[in-house]
């Protein structure tokens, strides 16, 4: 088994190793035309899930499955992705295909989803030079995340088969009591402002208008783009989280990581990438504001969001502080719990 190393992968992280002649022999068993010794290399930019390139000659696919240690209730779910991606096909163009899905914990030790491989650049910590070419590439963007966005939410999930993915009565609710709990089992210590953000949400919650798809992670990072066309998203990845619920949950999550020139607190501490040539976050809810989906009450969503990462951050800390993990990028990610919650509070103060 050869590792293979192309331009947005790289060799698999040393405690990020599976069995891969087990992966190999059922990727063979079950997904047709699968010829000649397999390669490995990995995904590094995303925080949680294991996202691995798997090659076969010049055939490329993805494999991913939850990431080791204790798993949150609900999170990871690798049998949702595979049934989202296999239900999108053609209604959502930037889905990717899933190929296969297993749930036999004894091939690599957890299930694992199999799907196609797409090509492209996805924005980081800057904006890669394929792209940084284009005029404006800032803005073009950013409008073609939003145009997704809103194209995602504008399909009719009885159409597709997806109309009983989730139950979008009480959504926000249960968003609230879901993300309360598991910040109670990834946190050990006494958080008095995190509790005061979750109280100061549940009372001024807001009455959902309308259900839809919702990805439940749509940000820039989880996109990728043609070099050629900045005008367009080309893939969207991490769709384990996928659900029917209320948009503007959505929508607030990516003001949540959005930072924009003048402001006055240190938003998003854990993004790098400059974004003082990108939109406001003004702009980009009134280009949302043109699929015709209310945006009363967006700042209660983004204080929500807000709130939300910093129980992604936690999780992924004690990740790192309890050795399921030596990623040392976890590690680091403490100090922005207080951070992120800060911020939360801040923009909670305008509901």
């Amino acid at each position: 088994m050869a590792i293979n190393v192309a331009e947005d992968v790289a060799p698999v992280r040393a405690d990020e190793h599976m069995d891969w002649p087990s992966l190999e022999h059922w990727l063979k068993q079950h997904i047709d035309g699968l010829t000649g010794p397999m390669s490995v290399a990995q995904f590094h930019g995303g925080h949680a899930n294991l996202t691995y390139c798997v090659s076969f000659c010049d055939y490329d696919l993805v494999v991913r499955r939850q990431p080791h240690g204790d798993i949150p209730p609900g999170a990871h779910d690798m049998a949702r992705e595979h049934r989202v991606l296999s239900a999108l096909g053609k209604a959502f163009p930037p889905a990717p295909a899933s190929l296969a899905y297993c749930e036999d914990n004894s091939v690599i030790g957890a299930p694992f989803v199999v799907m196609e491989r797409k090509y492209g650049v996805v924005i980081r910590d800057h904006i890669p030079a394929a792209l940084a070419v284009h005029e404006n590439v800032e803005q073009r963007v950013s409008m073609a995340l939003i145009d997704a966005m809103a194209a995602l939410h504008s399909i009719v999930p009885a159409d597709i088969g997806l109309e009983k993915l989730g139950r979008p009565e009480g959504f926000v609710s249960r968003q609230l009591a879901g993300w309360n709990k598991r910040w109670e089992l990834a946190c050990s210590e006494e958080v008095p402002l995190f509790a005061e953000i979750y109280q100061h949400l549940l009372a001024t919650q807001p009455e959902s208008s309308h259900a839809c798809i919702v990805h439940n992670d749509l940000k820039l990072d989880n996109c990728m783009f043609a070099p050629d066309n900045p005008d367009q998203v080309s893939a969207i990845f991490d769709w384990d989280m996928a659900t029917l619920g209320d948009p503007l949950v959505e929508l607030g999550t990516l003001l949540s990581y959005w930072r924009e020139a003048g402001d006055k607190l240190h938003r998003a501490p854990t993004i790098e990438l400059d974004m003082d040539r990108f939109p406001t976050r003004a702009e980009l809810v009134e280009r949302y504001a043109r699929s015709g989906i209310e945006i009363t009450h967006i700042d209660w969503y983004e204080a929500f969001g807000h709130w939300k990462h910093a129980v992604v951050l936690q999780q992924l800390y004690r990740r790192f502080a309890t050795g399921q993990t030596k990623d040392s990028r976890l590690g680091a990610l403490k100090p922005n719990i207080a951070i992120t919650l800060g911020v939360a509070r801040a923009v909670l103060s305008k509901v």
